[in-house]
């Protein structure tokens, strides 16, 4: 079953064959970048409230990445969340509790695929469908830019979050990845 009312980019409401989600993306306050507020029907009403961040989430979200053991001393953890919230291609998503931000994802699309980064739960959030939630609306973002694919990187070694993503139907990809800092390394 679809989500009623959701249309693709030429207006057409989904017909036989379409791919069905039990999520839509709607818009907010942030033009085309990545402003949404994931949608869920009647049948999933208990389903965690995914949404798109704003610059006042910087310190909370900063502080899960952290928790979670995201961030990196070469990576400006508060300059990723910024470029993120404000740029056209690019959004953080948050799940929140009653104590603020226990979820968060980055999401972004180059034109050529959707990316993800920052994949991180709250440790005492774990284990409730946070992460499953945030990765499905990571792809609703995605697949409303009409982004072909979606692709994140694992650090070696990180089996958790490789049986994570493996459980999801992702797919290990048959690439290396090479790079180097420019500038200033810290």
């Amino acid at each position: 079953m679809g989500v009623t009312g959701t249309r693709d980019r030429a207006g057409r409401e989904p017909g036989p064959g379409t791919r069905q989600r039990t999520a839509a993306a709607t818009p907010d306050s942030k033009p085309s970048g990545g402003g949404f507020r994931q949608r869920h029907s009647a049948t999933t009403a208990a389903a965690p409230q995914v949404e798109a961040a704003t610059a006042y989430d910087r310190e909370a979200v900063v502080a899960l990445w952290r928790t979670c053991d995201l961030t990196r001393p070469w990576n400006d953890p508060d300059r990723d969340f910024l470029q993120a919230v404000s740029g056209a291609t690019s959004a953080v998503l948050v799940v929140r509790d009653g104590e603020g931000v226990t979820g968060s994802v980055m999401v972004g699309f180059d034109g050529h695929r959707g990316w993800v980064y920052y994949v991180a739960v709250h440790p005492k959030a774990r284990r409730a469908g946070l992460g499953r939630a945030l990765m499905a609306a990571a792809e609703e973002w995605l697949i409303s830019r009409e982004a072909p694919k979606i692709q994140l990187m694992v650090r070696e070694g990180n089996e958790a979050a490789t049986g994570f993503y493996e459980a999801l139907g992702l797919k290990r990809q048959p690439v290396v990845t090479f790079g180097r800092f420019l500038g200033r390394v810290v």
